[in-house]
């Protein structure tokens, strides 16, 4: 079958595959189209004994060196409805769907609920490992499960959004099942009913100044989303980048009350009734890295969350965002952790 044909690539070039395009090869590469090749390309690095990277749309990942074994690339296609009821849909999305054009599909079937998620970078079979977020509006909000490729068994399992254990930038994908399974399928809880989020602030912000004859729809959402997002972070085609290169830190409602004392502008915002979110991006601005170039990476100039590559190398990135972490905890007390996954 066309199905089960598989090309293995050696010494495969990685640069192009990852959005900060950091050079990087693949010992052996393979890209899979179909459900059905995941077995052969298991079996293939099972004898020889080769360890298994999945790659997606390389939109949050470092490659600090050239990676051992076997890189699946996810080629998995299709968006299909799978079922609706009243004005709830459930449909369901293969893993390598960009995200942004299943945003833009949805709203024109007229599915509602992603409009907020506009422009994330990556596929869709990444965005559960994530949970991803934008706007105050996370996956968690929106899935009702998914399946995925077990390598150890080759067999085909079901998670509930329960068992996937979803927190902030975070799954059970980074902790006991981390590198156990391949997702291939997403289904999302959508409904034909517009039930528009625009408390987050920056959005609510944008929305007010929209003209008053703009009728507020789920499209006008996600233009105004993007808008905000072009404004804000670099397009990876022109600048390569991996997004908000640091999480957003969540500390204590008293440690907040005290950095506020100290730092009456610093920006943070409820998480939970214990915690506060503080907004990385501030903390890093604040120690003046913003625009700031270090050999061949640096701090883009207009977000200082986003790290920027100029031809460098992963360990010339992570070396400054070690020296931004620390000059954050330096001054705040408060240590950074990175977003992207490390490939050294």
């Amino acid at each position: 079958m066309a199905t089960q044909v598989i090309e293995f690539r050696r010494n495969h070039n990685l640069q192009p595959l990852n959005t900060l395009a950091l050079p990087a090869k693949a010992e052996y590469y393979c890209r899979i189209n179909h459900c059905e090749q995941l077995q052969l390309a298991v079996d293939f690095a099972t004898e020889r004994g080769l360890p298994i990277t999945v790659l997606g749309g390389g939109s949050n990942v470092v490659f600090a060196g050239n990676i051992a074994g076997l890189v699946i690339h996810i080629g998995l296609d299709g968006i299909e409805l799978h079922a609706q009821q009243d004005d709830q849909v459930q449909v369901d999305v293969a893993a390598g769907e960009n995200w942004h054009q299943l945003v833009e599909h949805a709203l024109e079937k007229g599915w509602y609920g992603l409009e907020n998620l506009s422009l994330i970078p990556g596929l869709a079979g990444a965005a559960p490992i994530q949970n991803i977020g934008a706007y105050g509006v996370e996956l968690k909000d929106i899935f009702h499960s998914l399946q995925a490729f077990d390598i150890a068994s080759g067999k085909e399992v079901t998670l509930s959004a329960r068992d996937c254990e979803f927190g902030y930038r975070d799954s059970i994908f980074k902790r006991q099942l981390k590198d156990q399974l391949i997702i291939t399928r997403l289904r999302l809880n959508l409904s034909t009913r517009p039930n528009l989020r625009l408390d987050y602030p920056a959005l609510r912000d944008a929305i007010s100044a929209l003209p008053e004859s703009v009728a507020l729809t789920p499209a006008v959402v996600a233009e105004t989303v993007c808008r905000v997002r072009r404004s804000k972070l670099p397009q990876p085609s022109e600048t390569p980048n991996a997004g908000s290169f640091f999480k957003n830190p969540v500390v204590s409602a008293r440690k907040a009350e005290e950095l506020r004392k100290i730092f009456p502008g610093i920006v943070c915002y409820p998480h939970g009734e214990q915690e506060q979110k503080l907004a990385a991006g501030w903390l890093v601005e604040q120690c003046g890295w913003r625009g700031k170039q270090v050999g061949n990476v640096g701090v883009h100039h207009k977000q200082a969350l986003v790290l920027v590559n100029n031809g460098g190398t992963g360990e010339e990135l992570l070396t400054l965002a070690e020296q931004i972490s620390e000059s954050v905890k330096k001054r705040f007390g408060v240590k950074l952790e990175i977003e992207p996954r490390v490939y050294r």
